[in-house]
């Protein structure tokens, strides 16, 4: 029997007893000099880290992209996407509303963010299960938020408030009817789709840029829940997601995304009927086919959930020469609160946790502060502490500059909701249903809005569902007679 190592202090002195506190006497009180005990418990009262205000409940796991399309890199200097080459990551799949005691089993949508470890810095992708979002303005997003969440004199969710908010915001049909499909109750997170979402951009050596978005189709097949499956599920265990997933995992049988890219030449922006960096929008496939890049495959659990799943932290500021941003304002707004969020819950110096540390040389000056634990300045040299400097520190890159912008026209069609259609998108996707998809989307919408549903609310979202298609509106509204009926019965 091999020798067991001895516990010690966090201080790294042996710790003499663990099993009894250092009393006066027999029965005497706990004395002040028992540091381990003091030491025990003060740990244990500062284990829990604040939660993500959104994206609370999560599940994630390591794994690797593979690009299999040698056509790719024309679009991209990226060294990720060179051919063959093939990136460690990891991806924290979550749900949006819930805290983080929540059923992973509830209709929502569902975060998906991933985290590449190129060679040339971490790229980050923060993205959900839907290609699009409710609203495109990020003024908006806190108030949305807040109507997820828990109302301030009941602390229960309120219907009301989440009704209100989207039948005041037209804008939200499209990412609601999403919601309420089928789709907004996948099984497991394997089973469902990533996007980017946003509108991002892609440029080359030659300084050329195309419009792109990420798309991950998952190789496993779409499988849902309606909401009376849910319900059971949920009364049988909180945790589907995370034992499905780290399960698989565990099995071997490693979940697998097809991903695809839609491209769109920069120039192209100023020509479509739709603003194509409105969050509430897509690009419709005939326009701009999705392109096959390689596939995502999800092979190694954590080894310690808090470590790496809790605290990684993804932001859309991370990118990496030849990967950029697009003037979608709510992707502008997320540059910014991505990073702070996490500068507020892990510390200033987040991307010093091993979980989010480049695994390529890393070179700055940022200074002291919380989490300063990895070597102070990452510069190489004590004498560097500061830029410009005579001691051979770290320097720019030019060329890791990305052509400017060449966008022109029409500012106003990139900001307001004048101009903008609302419906005509949504009604495509209300059209590919066929009939029992249709029938459990009312019956979702009916679930969804409760029986105290303020008329005035009610009739408002009815009136933007008949813009969508009569159809919609009629069917919500046999939907809410039935589950009336239903109730006045049993009772």
């Amino acid at each position: 029997m091999s020798k067991k190592p001895v516990m010690t202090t966090s201080a790294g002195a042996p710790i003499p007893d663990n099993q009894n506190s250092i009393t006066a006497g027999a029965r005497g009180p706990v004395l002040l000099q028992d540091y381990q005990l003091i030491e025990k418990l003060a740990h244990q009262n500062r284990e829990r880290i604040p939660e993500r205000v959104v994206h609370a409940k999560g599940w994630g796991a390591h794994g690797t992209l593979t690009i299999t399309n040698p056509d790719i890199s024309k679009y991209t200097k990226a060294a990720a996407f060179k051919p063959g080459a093939k990136t460690d990551m990891i991806a924290r799949f979550s749900t949006v509303a819930g805290e983080l005691g929540a059923a992973d089993a509830e209709r929502d949508v569902r975060g998906f963010a991933l985290k590449f470890y190129t060679s040339e810095g971490n790229w980050d992708l923060v993205g959900n299960n839907t290609p699009v979002f409710f609203v495109r303005d990020p003024l908006k997003f806190p108030d949305f938020i807040h109507t997820q969440k828990r109302h301030p004199k009941s602390n229960l969710r309120s219907a009301t408030a989440m009704w209100d908010f989207w039948s005041l915001s037209p804008e939200s049909l499209h990412q609601v009817t999403i919601l309420m499909s089928d789709r907004g109750c996948p099984v497991a997170p394997m089973f469902m789709n990533g996007y980017g979402s946003h509108t991002y951009s892609f440029w080359n050596a030659k300084g050329e840029r195309h419009w792109v978005k990420f798309h991950f189709k998952t190789m496993q097949g779409h499988k849902f829940f309606t909401n009376a499956e849910s319900e059971r599920e949920i009364g049988r265990t909180r945790e589907t997601y995370q034992e499905a997933l780290f399960g698989a995992i565990e099995a071997g049988d490693f979940p697998k995304w097809k991903v695809q890219m839609q491209l769109m030449p920069e120039k192209d922006a100023e020509k479509t009927s739709y603003n194509p960096f409105d969050l509430t929008k897509v690009w419709p496939h005939k326009e701009y086919p999705p392109i096959d890049a390689g596939v995502m495959e999800l092979n190694r659990n954590p080894d310690n959930y808090f470590a790496e799943i809790e605290q990684v932290a993804f932001s859309p500021s991370n990118i990496v020469p030849g990967i950029s941003w697009s003037p979608d304002k709510m992707l502008q707004a997320r540059i910014f609160s991505y990073a702070d969020a996490h500068r507020y819950r892990l510390g200033t110096h987040y991307e010093s946790l091993p979980v989010n540390m480049p695994k390529c040389p890393v070179h700055h000056y940022h200074k002291d502060g919380q989490m300063n634990a990895y070597g102070g300045i990452r510069t190489g040299n004590p004498d560097v502490f500061y830029e410009p400097n005579s001691f051979n520190g770290p320097v720019e890159d030019k060329t890791a500059i990305e052509p400017p912008l060449g966008i022109s026209g029409d500012a106003a069609r990139y900001n307001h909701r004048d101009g903008n259609d609302d419906y005509v998108q949504v009604r495509a996707l209300f059209n590919l249903f066929d009939a029992g998809q249709k029938q459990r989307l009312f019956n979702n919408v009916a679930d969804a809005m409760g029986p105290n549903l303020p008329k005035e609310i009610l009739e408002r979202q009815l009136g933007h569902f008949d813009k969508v298609h009569p159809d919609y509106a009629k069917g919500v509204r046999a939907a809410l007679a039935a589950k009336s009926a239903t109730k006045v019965a049993a009772e």
